[in-house]
């Protein structure tokens, strides 16, 4: 039995209890623990936000040994849930925008592949502070009702709940049901996906991690997401006639700004090098073959955009302390925090072989890893054909189900953005995402 106040975020939360014992305990969720002998009365001093009309309410309750467990079904109900996860909040909060200029520091959208959807997909009309954050692997309806009742303003869900285009807002369609939802909650969503992977101290360094210190590299450069460029070489026969190319390469539209380079060469002419934006490549070499000295010398070229020191797409470690194929399961199965992981041995390979060269790649990972030699593979899911084929080439293959290789790294990146958001905001781990297959 307790009585008296507690202090909860900037508010007060008072029981005045009478044959009551209840203790509460602030974690992720609630967890209640209640003993209701016999009849008593309970009162919450209620603020504007409470899910009851009046400031202060009196609840009494004629409790005998059968009917406990209905009045303890009414305080697990998620309105009271909800109620009392309001005192949890941080009394501040920071604006959405700023919340998302941290998340570009941590792991830059430019990092993401072409062909991913991050970023912020789902943005409530009604800007709110932001108060609780919830991390998640993969945006579920389980997850989604975990996000309601604890009264969430961002989810940050890895994979990307919104993915491929919608035409309509309906019912019928599971991740359109979220959509609506989180809209009609003022839940903002936003996804990083594959930014986390390549972005050094990511999910995909955290998974190599997993096999002991080593040599690592990058399985597929990452490179700066500057406007792609090429670059134009020509001959022309005098200033007069690239004065008037010019002047014509300058209206192209996309073209505004170029880089030129001129030397006189050994016929009196000009040598020319042009380097301007990819998207106005078609027009600026069309108007070049309108010149005859032009068009008969033009050579063009990509240029090259430099590398992202230390990012990328999959990891290769060459490890300091070569182990055994059953020591390298042993350690992933404790690094992942899984009793199972399914393992295909390479051709003349055993348990006891040594594995001196890991590659990795968290998700589906057969695209980055199928022409990396190394003894071991270790990602999340690959096709049976795949997997003969690595297994042809005596490389001994882990994999984990999908997102059992990235939901670890939701701990690590909850610690980040915690650093930088300091005590502004809570910050929580989903405890009801998990990957759709068990072993049973």
């Amino acid at each position: 039995m307790f009585g008296g106040s507690r202090k909860l975020s900037g508010r007060l939360f008072k029981f005045s209890c009478f044959n009551l014992s209840c203790s509460i305990f602030k974690t992720n969720r609630f967890y209640r623990s209640v003993k209701l002998p016999f009849s008593h009365h309970c009162s919450f001093p209620l603020s504007s936000h409470s899910f009851l009309a009046s400031p202060l309410v009196q609840c009494s309750f004629p409790f005998s040994e059968h009917s406990v467990q209905s009045h303890l079904s009414w305080l697990r109900s998620d309105k009271v849930i909800r109620y009392f996860s309001y005192f949890t909040h941080p009394a501040g909060g920071m604006d959405l925008k700023a919340v998302l200029d941290v998340l570009e520091q941590l792991a830059p959208l430019s990092l993401a592949e072409s062909w991913d959807n991050v970023g912020l997909l789902v943005e409530p009309s009604k800007p709110r502070p932001i108060k609780t954050i919830m991390l998640t692997n993969d945006l579920t309806m389980a997850v989604m009702d975990e996000a309601v009742m604890m009264n969430c303003d961002l989810i940050i869900s890895y994979h990307p709940p919104l993915f491929r285009p919608f035409k309509r807002l309906v019912q019928k369609d599971w991740k359109q049901q979220l959509a609506v939802r989180a809209l009609e909650g003022g839940i903002a969503i936003f996804s990083p996906h594959t930014s986390w992977d390549s972005i050094k101290g990511g999910i995909n360094d955290w998974l190599v991690g997993g096999m002991g210190s080593g040599q690592t590299s990058i399985l597929s450069q990452a490179y700066t997401s500057t406007q792609q460029k090429h670059r134009l070489e020509f001959s022309i026969l005098n200033e007069g006639e690239l004065n008037g190319l010019l002047e014509q390469i300058k209206c192209i539209e996309g073209n505004e700004t170029f880089q030129l380079s001129t030397v006189k060469n050994e016929v009196g002419g000009q040598q020319v090098v042009l380097t301007c934006a990819s998207s106005a490549l078609t027009a600026v070499v069309q108007t070049l073959l309108s010149n005859l000295h032009a068009s008969k010398s033009l050579n063009i070229t990509q240029v090259q955009q430099p590398p992202l020191i230390d990012c990328g797409q999959g990891r290769l470690n060459v490890l300091h302390e070569p182990v055994s194929v059953a020591a390298a399961v042993q350690k992933m199965k404790t690094h992942l925090g899984l009793p199972h992981l399914r393992l295909a041995l390479g051709n003349q390979k055993t348990l006891d072989s040594l594995v001196k060269t890991v590659a990795v790649c968290a998700g589906s990972g057969a695209s980055v890893l199928q022409c990396v030699k190394a003894d071991l593979y270790i990602t999340g899911e690959m096709s049976h054909h795949e997997v003969l084929d690595a297994v042809a080439k005596s490389t001994s293959v882990i994999l984990s189900d999908h997102s059992n290789s990235e939901r670890g790294y939701l701990v690590v990146f909850k610690e980040k953005l915690a650093a930088k958001l300091g005590h502004a905001i809570n910050i929580v781990v989903s405890e009801r995402d998990r990957d759709p297959l068990q072993v049973v």
